[in-house]
């Protein structure tokens, strides 16, 4: 099954100048999310969940996170929580920071995905802790080679209605653009898209595989 991933896929490649380092190593197999794996608590520590889990997102410094366009993030109503691996948890160390500004891509395309990104400004930094760090960004006009192999995590439905109690992760390698297109359509995939997956992994939903 081929995926639209987002930034986070970019987890295991990032290093270097405070970001992209994980106190906690990782430990990743080629495991789908769906029925999957779950991850090393603190190992993954620019993933947020916004409030009561519906979307997920990357920390990228004490005052930004990056998430997904569709996933409408209001600022009053949502809020971003850091540090979490067990959602039922109340003695997690995690960080509740509210939501300040959020700025979604002008060019965002709900019908087909495109440009499907939201800067979210938080309303006070967040404190850099083992738990809490930034990711890294990739350079401007970079991209990831075909077959590299990237991570994503979360807590994307394992169901029709349920979503996991542990933070979830699984490896997926990148495909090209011919492949994507052989799978969604040539006009559903565009330069600004990144694909990656393979027969039966699920980065999100529960989606019968091809």
């Amino acid at each position: 099954m081929v995926m639209l991933l987002m930034l986070s896929c970019f987890a295991l490649a990032a290093s270097g100048l405070g970001c992209g380092v994980q106190t906690i190593k990782p430990q990743v197999n080629g495991n789908k999310i769906v029925n999957g794996q779950n991850a090393v608590p603190g190992s993954w520590p620019w993933q947020d969940n916004t409030g009561f889990h519906f979307c997920g997102g990357s920390l990228i410094n004490q005052n930004w996170v990056v998430t997904a366009a569709h996933c409408r993030v209001t600022p009053g109503r949502h809020r971003v929580i850091l540090g979490e691996h067990d959602r039922q948890s109340n003695s997690e160390q995690i960080q509740v920071i509210a939501i300040g500004r959020a700025y979604t891509h002008p060019y965002y395309n709900s019908q087909n995905f495109n440009n499907d990104i939201t800067l979210v400004r938080l309303s006070s930094p967040a404190r850099m802790t083992s738990l809490v760090s930034p990711v890294c960004l990739a350079s401007s006009g970079s991209s990831p080679a075909v077959g590299f192999n990237c991570v994503t995590t979360g807590w994307g439905r394992t169901g029709q209605t349920s979503s996991p109690r542990y933070l979830q992760q699984t490896a997926l390698p990148i495909l090209s653009s011919a492949q994507c297109k052989q799978y969604w359509g040539q006009n559903r995939i565009t330069d600004a898209m990144i694909c990656a997956g393979a027969s039966g992994v699920s980065s999100c939903q529960v989606v019968a595989s091809n």
